[in-house]
């Protein structure tokens, strides 16, 4: 009897430690970091500045980055496709072989199970009356664009349709508005404040689940720590923190990295001790906004509402939309180069949604003083404008003394709730540019202009400018 006693308790001892340990287990068998892990040093020792990466996951990416193999390559000579073709707006300087090669490649990286049905009516090859052509069209601009203008974010290697689409006719990583919360009760308990719902799009945490409207559409400020102490100026409150933090944990989650990617783990904020990928990774955000603001966003009325967002908006370009979980779209693949006519703009007609340049007055730039002008509906800086970008960031630097003070203007005609946001965003534009050429944030103001009276006359051009005053 005394053994069995012994026993019992021998056992009933032992019981709590093989719960925990059981417990335990499941509790890593859950934990999608189960080692091994690999860290890769990505910056100075003792920076912290290490990037952790698990094998597994990287085998399962590896299969849905895959670039597919470029067709063979046909001859530049014979008659161009516009000559042979009825309303062909892009690409029409190819010759028909090569305009064949690319539509064949195009149908496979975006609907290869439709085939070329998906865009065309295949009766009369040149009816517009499918929503697909019209936006396709604006997207192949967008994609030469891309190559074209915005090689400090996608350098040499380039995108193409497969970038995004991988097979899919819509991107399966584009982002939507979301609906405004409703809710009958307001204050702590019942308003939720737009977060608190492990939202896949900022990475499964608790963070405003809509950062990209105001970053990735608009050009509101991205940022966590202001530049004077409370309550001496400093605007940067906690709610602009938390955005700042989802849109980050977007980033990390769409490219696969940690935060030291881009940023030295001492000192977030600090440029000169960042990696040069933040500096990348800060032209794609504006690449991004030009995007949105110039492409994606005036196609919302071509759109069929089965395939818009809960609030009835189009999907938009994110981080995600390219990278899909890899460092760089397909782990660098360069498929761009096999498809040269993609990586300058096209000759032939242009989209009626295109941005209209040309009859812009020339840029201003003087010692106190420059102007700038935009396009019709854009917030995009281009050429010769950018000269007195150029300028005024060469002047800035020479004198540290000197500051900026930036106003926005626009034309008469549009919506006037538009047409105010518009001009904020080209006074945004300049702005974030004399900061990304390392122009320090108090040397650098905003002022709503006094007086709109130059914003008359309906689409002059003069209106649709950017003045700032140096001192």
């Amino acid at each position: 009897m005394k053994k069995r006693l012994d026993k019992t308790s021998a056992f009933s001892r032992s019981t709590p430690w093989l719960f925990l340990a059981a417990a335990a287990l499941m509790l890593l068998a859950g934990c999608g970091e189960r080692p091994p892990i690999e860290a890769v040093q990505h910056g100075y020792r003792g920076t912290g500045m290490d990037q952790i990466y698990n094998p597994r996951i990287l085998a399962s990416q590896a299969a849905l980055n895959e670039a597919p193999e470029a067709l063979p390559q046909v001859p530049a000579d014979g008659p161009k496709a516009r000559d042979v073709y009825k309303n062909v707006q892009v690409l029409g300087d190819l010759s028909v072989a090569q305009f064949t090669r690319n539509m064949t490649a195009i149908t496979n990286w975006v609907s290869p199970d439709q085939g070329c049905a998906y865009c065309h009516n295949l009766a009369n090859l040149a009816d517009d009356s499918k929503y697909a052509k019209v936006v396709a069209r604006r997207m192949l601009q967008m994609t030469q664009h891309v190559n074209a203008d915005w090689q400090k974010h996608v350098g040499q290697t380039g995108v193409t349709c497969y970038t995004c689409h991988r097979g899919q006719p819509v991107p399966t990583q584009a982002w939507y508005a979301q609906p405004p919360e409703r809710t009958a009760t307001r204050g702590m308990v019942g308003y939720r404040g737009e977060q608190n719902l492990a939202s896949p799009q900022v990475g499964l945490t608790s963070l405003p689940e809509d950062p990209f409207s105001a970053m990735l559409l608009k050009a509101d400020e991205i940022r966590v720590v202001g530049p004077t102490a409370l309550p001496t100026g400093n605007r940067q409150s906690t709610k602009q923190a938390e955005w700042t933090y989802g849109l980050m944990m977007h980033m990390s989650s769409s490219l696969g990295v940690n935060c030291t990617y881009c940023h030295n783990s001492r000192s977030f904020q600090t440029w000169d001790t960042s990696t040069p990928q933040r500096t990348t990774a800060w032209y794609g955000i504006r690449m991004a906004r030009d995007l949105n603001q110039n492409y994606v966003v005036p196609l919302t009325d071509q759109i069929p509402a089965a395939h818009k967002g809960p609030t009835g908006d189009i999907g938009k370009v994110g981080c995600g939309t390219c990278h899909q979980g890899a460092y760089k779209p397909l782990y660098g693949a360069q498929m761009a180069k096999d498809y040269p006519e993609l990586l300058t703009l096209s000759g032939g007609a242009v989209a009626p949604t295109a941005p209209v340049t040309s009859g812009l007055p020339p840029p201003v730039a003087e010692p106190k003083f420059a102007l700038m002008y935009f396009a019709t509906g854009s917030s995009t800086l281009q050429a010769p404008q950018a000269q007195s970008m150029t300028q005024l960031i060469d002047a800035m630097k020479a004198d540290a003394n000197l500051k900026a003070t930036i106003s926005g203007f626009h034309s008469a005609s549009g919506g006037a709730d538009l047409n105010a946001e518009l001009a904020k965003q080209r006074a945004f534009t300049v702005r974030d540019s004399l900061l990304g050429a390392g122009i320090a944030t108090e040397r650098v103001a905003l002022a709503k202009p006094v007086e709109m009276q130059a914003n008359g006359g309906g689409e002059d051009p003069s209106a649709r400018r950017v003045e700032v005053k140096v001192q």
